[in-house]
């Protein structure tokens, strides 16, 4: 994959094409992500929270089965803050929907600040010295990312598919190309964290396998922001292409090797 990074303002619209697609494609994040923010972020019941970029509440829904006492989804992208809204009622919860560096809460109004597989579209740095404002004294940040492919482990779909690719625009979230894809690159993340001011922890990556049918191959794809920013008739073809190779070289049954990372720094 080649060509120009998407630029960081395309993940506000990115995803609004299918909502209800979104959260039925895209998996969800390990049992081990909530044991690790109830040790180390503080995740408990009465406390507030603030998740940027909630999207359809894959992560979401598991922070308010613990029951805050407020919790605030910042979530630009209009269609994904409808289908968030409707999708999950408590009084405790609240989408707004904007960017990040729009929200106007007073300093120190939070406990914990959740991120789930979206920091990557956030200028990191500044982000995290806002973070870092908004949370109370001994407050925790989580940034977790689901990763497709690690770069380490043999990855067959991967490979049989990537010519489909070739001068498309990858994310920022590096997936798919030969960098370190971004929710993996630790020293990178610890060094943005040390920058605003944050005490991190070491990360932890949790490996483990997707299996996928031909049709669920479509669409999770169809969930992936450079996929999505093809014209209609091209992001159809590339479907349709992958949606074959998952049939015609892989028998019916796609593996892709997943990572999930969180990563937690406390305020100083």
């Amino acid at each position: 994959m080649s060509g120009d990074i998407l630029a960081r303002s395309f993940g506000r619209q990115a995803f609004e094409l299918s909502p209800e697609n979104y959260q039925s494609a895209r998996p969800p994040y390990p049992h081990q992500v909530w044991d690790l923010l109830r040790k180390r972020a503080g995740l408990r019941s009465g406390i507030a929270i603030l998740e940027i970029g909630a999207g359809t509440g894959l992560a979401t829904e598991h922070l308010l089965d613990h029951e805050p006492r407020r919790l605030l989804a910042v979530e630009p992208d209009r269609r994904l803050a409808e289908f968030l809204r409707a999708r999950l009622h408590r009084d405790e919860f609240e989408v707004i929907e904007q960017t990040f560096e729009e929200l106007a809460e007073a300093p120190q109004s939070f406990d914990l600040v959740v991120s789930a597989t979206a920091f990557h579209w956030l200028d990191a740095v500044p982000a995290l010295r806002r973070i870092h404002a908004l949370l109370r004294d001994g407050g925790a940040v989580a940034l977790i990312w689901n990763v497709f492919g690690d770069n380490i482990r043999p990855d067959p779909f991967h490979e049989a598919s990537a010519h489909l690719f070739a001068g498309h625009r990858p994310s920022p979230s590096g997936g798919g190309t030969v960098q370190t894809p971004y929710g993996l690159d630790s020293q990178a993340r610890i060094s943005d964290f040390e920058e605003a001011s944050f005490q991190c922890e070491l990360p932890v990556m949790v490996e483990w396998t997707l299996t996928l049918d031909p049709p669920a191959v479509r669409r999770l794809y169809a969930t992936y922001s450079n996929v999505v920013a093809l014209e209609a008739e091209k992001r159809e073809a590339l479907l349709d292409a992958l949606e074959d190779v998952a049939r015609a070289d892989f028998g019916g049954v796609v593996t892709r090797n997943m990572t999930t990372s969180v990563f937690i720094a406390r305020r100083k």
